[in-house]
């Protein structure tokens, strides 16, 4: 089978596609020949050494990605050959990610992709979705799982609404039954919000955005995804509603923060710091079970008809795939790994 390794930190360069044999499953795991994988940030910070010292002496990258489960290993009456899946952190605690003909995993990292969804959705999935939804349940007033209606009433503030954990968060808060706003820098992206589903944009780069925001959200915001706090955090303890909810997932736009004490003190506000790799597998069981449903429900897609273009590389291409995500590239990046 085909793979892309590399086993030394630096940029795309450092990938290499090989031959090698498909390893077997054992106790507690499944192998999926992989149809399509996604790309997200997270893989090419650790590609580069961003997230500290190689973890093995040879890696393949990936977390996420969609394929058939063509072997089980003893034990497994969880899946079936033949069995349509999404993964779930593919390339946390192991070697082998996505980014390869054929990975075995545990059970636990797989979940069943409902038939109509595409091995695209389901590739893109995992590291946005679950991020989204962990943002969107941790907040003091509930829900603690997401179901249609389970955030009827709740406005949610989604900053950068045209990437891809922005766009997951939409619709999943949206199906859910929430008023979803987002924060957006151009008419562009602000077209790719609304065609996530979210009712209001607000052009942070124009007139006044608090009082937008306000105007739309008088008594507050319930929750805010946040993916820049460096950049958004004053703008977010303004808009907040008391006891709700900061869900800071990234930190694009810098690495400090700088809070009032004084005028953060009355909100009650809950500031959320998400990272999928320490959530803790409750969290994420529910997350599958969540977004699964949502997928059921014909709640989430892809593409430009759901916000979030497609750019799809073949397996040998993936150093290019790697620096489209890296150079910014608007919209979800996959890599087709075989036929569908």
């Amino acid at each position: 089978m085909r793979a892309v390794v590399y086993t030394e930190s630096g940029d795309s360069s450092v990938l290499d596609l090989v031959e090698r044999d498909a390893a077997e499953p054992g106790p507690g795991e499944a192998r999926v020949r992989i149809v399509r994988a996604g790309v997200n940030p997270t893989d090419w910070k650790f590609r580069a050494g961003g997230m500290g010292e190689l973890a093995f002496p040879e890696i393949v990258p990936g977390q996420d990605g969609a394929g058939v489960v063509d072997a089980v290993g003893p034990g497994v009456t969880e899946l079936a050959v033949g069995d349509r899946v999404w993964t779930m952190l593919a390339q946390h605690t192991r070697p082998g990610g996505t980014a390869q003909e054929q990975v075995v995993l545990p059970v636990r990292n797989l979940t069943v992709l409902p038939d109509h969804a595409s091995y695209d959705v389901g590739a893109s999935l995992g590291v946005p979705a679950v991020t989204a939804h962990r943002a969107l349940t941790t907040s003091e007033d509930g829900p603690e799982r997401l179901a249609s209606g389970a955030l009827a009433g709740r406005t949610v503030l989604v900053a950068g609404g045209a990437g891809a954990v922005g766009n997951a968060a939409i619709q999943l808060a949206r199906w859910a039954g929430a008023t979803v706003i987002s924060t957006v820098s151009s008419d562009e992206k602000a077209a790719l919000a609304t065609a996530a589903g979210a009712q209001h944009t607000v052009n942070y780069r124009e007139g006044d955005p608090v009082a937008a925001i306000r105007e739309i959200a008088p008594d507050g915001v319930d929750i805010v995804v946040e993916v820049a706090p460096a950049q958004n955090l004053r703008l977010d303890v303004q808009v907040i509603r008391p006891r709700g909810t900061i869900a800071i997932y990234a930190n694009n736009g810098g690495d400090e923060v700088s809070i009032s004490v004084r005028e953060t003190f009355s909100t009650n506000a809950r500031f959320q710091w998400v990272l999928l790799y320490t959530v803790g597998w409750a969290a994420l069981d529910a997350a599958a079970e969540d977004i699964t449903a949502a997928l059921a429900d014909g709640a989430f897609g892809i593409g430009e008809e759901h916000g979030l273009p497609v750019h799809h590389h073949p397996l040998e291409e993936t150093a290019a795939a790697h620096a489209a995500v890296e150079g910014g590239a608007i919209g979800k990046v996959l890599i087709d790994v075989a036929e569908g």
